[in-house]
């Protein structure tokens, strides 16, 4: 095999933590430091070498690609462009309104200093994009829906906590079996989010909390749940702690389409069950990096999206292995 892809990581949250993890399950990566506002972390593998985000300047000849592991509101719109500057990367920016604006700001520093940086990498945006305009490309006459879930919302969780009378809960975002059903029949129904989606909350009440005036309170919650069919589970908190403590998420993208003059019906689904979103969406991240330092080898740069990456760039094997393998 050839020399390996020398990888950084910049940020050591969840996203973080599992693209360590996911890089050491690639074949043909090596993880050189991870880099943290906090200087020294505690990573899973303790020989990880660990530094202040300010020493990733000290690696511009030693890491092939670094990975942003940073939050979409506040770190990567200043990281993305000052670390395009230094590095080919690839981040997880996910507030969809303004990916074109963000894309234009990376593009130009990515192009102006000769580097690939691949944005807004993930399920979604990321797989689930791809799916979208795959189905809308092949069927064009059709409609396209995305549910999400079940998946705990972290935003969501953070406004049941703050209701008056709750120690502890989670929330989680359900797709409507109804609304998928109807969908995958063909019917082309005109779905909300709000219609599509269900809401279920698992609380832990405060001693001497009123259960039915909490519940009221969450249910009634404006831009949160008043609007969707939500459902208040009470719990322990033990209960909270061995069946909600972890992270899950998915959903569906299904197209429903129609072909020939007697407008044959056809679908096209896509769905992902997963038990971590941040280590399922740090994997992506680490498929693309490999993505994003083939195309800098070949002389490419500028900012990129999944629709500018094809799929035997983010796999290990060659061109030639996958063509006789896979295809």
């Amino acid at each position: 095999m050839s020399e390996k892809i020398k990888v950084g990581i910049l940020g050591y949250g969840n996203l973080g933590r599992g693209a360590e993890m996911a890089i050491s399950q690639q074949p043909d990566m090596e993880l050189v430091a991870v880099f943290s506002r906090r200087g020294a972390v505690e990573t899973v593998n303790k020989d990880v070498k660990t530094l202040h985000i300010d020493e990733a300047t000290d690696y511009v000849n030693e890491i092939d690609v670094m990975i942003l592991c940073g939050g979409s509101a506040t770190d990567l719109p200043d990281q993305a462009p000052a670390f395009a500057r230094l590095f080919n990367t690839v981040d997880s920016y996910d507030t969809h309104a303004l990916i074109p604006e963000y894309f234009e700001k990376v593009d130009k520093v990515s192009k102006e200093n000769n580097h690939v940086n691949i944005i807004s990498v993930g399920w979604d945006p990321g797989l689930f994009s791809i799916n979208r305009v795959m189905a809308e490309a092949v069927l064009h006459e059709g409609k396209t829906y995305t549910f999400w879930g079940k998946g705990l919302s972290q935003g969501h969780s953070d406004a049941v906590r703050r209701v008056e009378g709750v120690k502890a809960g989670v929330q989680y975002t359900l797709p409507s079996e109804e609304s998928m059903n109807e969908v995958r029949r063909g019917e082309n129904p005109e779905l909300t989010k709000e219609s599509s989606h269900k809401r279920e909350c698992y609380v832990v009440l405060e001693d001497g909390a009123e259960a039915s005036v909490v519940e009221d309170a969450i249910k009634t919650m404006p831009n949160y749940f008043d609007k969707y069919d939500t459902t208040v589970y009470f719990i322990t908190e033990e209960e909270l702690e061995r069946d909600h403590s972890k992270m899950p998420h998915g959903g569906f993208v299904i197209h429903s389409g129609q072909t020939g003059t007697d407008q044959t019906d056809q679908i096209i689904e896509y769905s992902l069950k997963l038990d971590s979103n941040p280590e399922f969406t740090a994997s992506v991240l680490v498929a693309y990096a490999r993505a994003a330092h083939r195309l800098s080898k070949e002389g490419q740069s500028g900012a990129k999206t999944v629709y500018d990456v094809g799929p035997g760039y983010i796999h290990p094997k060659s061109p030639a292995e996958l063509r006789k393998g896979y295809l």
